[in-house]
């Protein structure tokens, strides 16, 4: 890695470290039900030991094993469209526009798959986390190394690639990349920089946090996976350090917030959802950032970034619950389990149905009544 000049910090091992001081989560007491949830249907892909992202188009779920399976599945039913095992480990994925699928392997290799099929694989210059981004024909890749490369996705020709120096320290958890109209933004430190996707080429660039304290680890403010998207606003999560949205047309910061946390938001037209590092639920206003509520009913619980699926918020932990909570103020509605390994990824929505993956490959779907 000195070949790049950074180092990554295992952020996950900090986080989740168990010692023998570590607090007690609180007690859930008896489950309300407030609201019928009903298991739809379950699947399983394999053990989920990379920072899996879980990519929804429509009514097909995209999803992949550390062992390099990768499978579309239908969100109505749980019935694979297609499975693909490539024989290699994973360290990012799954992005794909319906069409074209793309994971990245652990020897840094980024490979395409189309309908069930492999098509090519491309050699990538730094570890990479960020599961790619496939839109516009194009395959966009944000590596550890701070670099946004650009490939063909027919063919795997490498496009283009933009190289952003930064602190000797990265952030080990996936990165923001989107599209947004006709901008390519990443999460570039902590800013939100928006690109020409043709030949990545900066536009604008937006701070949501800036490198502060007296060493390389206080000074990680680095944007992390889970974004809130209304339109041409995104709203993002700097690392332990603040929370922002940005009007992608012009590259303005609306607001920023401080706020201490390492997993994504979520949100709808009024209101922003993040989990706190020590698992306290806390909701924001989206039009300025004024805080709207907490919950301390799940601290301690290693949870998930969350999901707001109409009136309900959805978090995972690490006891494999899938937890629903009321959006008003986070009173529990329900909650339901899953084999008892931890969820491995923010649960997703497809239509009427939450799907969460869990670290031991299980797929599950459930759909409140």
């Amino acid at each position: 890695m000195s070949r790049f000049g950074f180092l990554l910090l295992l952020v996950g091992a900090l986080v989740a470290c168990a010692g023998p001081g570590k607090p007690k989560p609180v007690d859930l007491g008896p489950n309300t039900q407030l609201i019928g949830i009903r298991p739809a249907w379950s699947s399983s892909i394999g053990a989920v030991g990379f920072p899996l992202h879980i990519q929804v188009v429509g009514d097909s779920v995209f999803v992949a094993a550390s062992n390099g399976v990768v499978a579309a599945i239908d969100a109505s039913t749980g019935a694979d469209l297609w499975r693909l095992a490539l024989g290699t480990t994973l360290s990012a994925g799954v992005g794909s526009d319906g069409h074209y699928a793309a994971v990245v392997s652990r020897e840094n290799e980024l490979i395409s798959v189309t309908t069930g099929k492999e098509t090519w694989r491309q050699k990538l210059s730094a570890l990479t986390l960020t599961a790619p981004l496939v839109a516009g024909n194009r395959v966009f890749v944000l590596s550890t190394d701070r670099s946004v490369s650009a490939f063909d996705a027919a063919s795997g020709r490498k496009l283009w690639q933009q190289q952003r120096n930064g602190d000797a320290l990265v952030l080990s958890q996936p990165g923001v990349l989107l599209a947004v109209g006709d901008t390519l933004v990443a999460g570039l430190g902590g800013r939100l920089v928006g690109m020409n996707p043709t030949n990545g080429n900066v536009r604008w660039e937006a701070p949501i946090a800036n490198s502060r304290g007296t060493n390389e680890v206080e000074r990680l403010v680095d944007l992390v996976s889970g974004i809130s998207r209304l339109g041409d606003q995104v709203c993002v999560r700097a690392f332990q350090s603040a929370l922002g949205c940005v009007e992608t047309d012009k590259g303005r910061v609306v607001w920023s917030s401080s706020a201490s946390g390492s997993t994504g938001l979520h949100g709808n037209e009024t209101m922003l959802v993040g989990t706190e590092s020590d698992g306290r639920i806390q909701a924001w206003r989206r039009a300025d950032g004024e805080r709207l509520w907490t919950s301390d009913r799940l601290r301690y619980r290693v949870l998930t970034a969350p999901l707001l699926a109409g009136r309900s918020l959805v978090i995972g932990d690490g006891s494999g619950t899938l937890h629903f909570l009321s959006g008003q103020d986070g009173e529990p509605l329900n909650r339901m389990s899953t084999d008892g390994s931890p969820i491995a990824a923010g649960p997703v929505l497809s239509g009427k149905t939450v799907i969460a993956v869990t670290q031991r490959g299980g797929i599950y779907g459930f759909r409140p009544e």
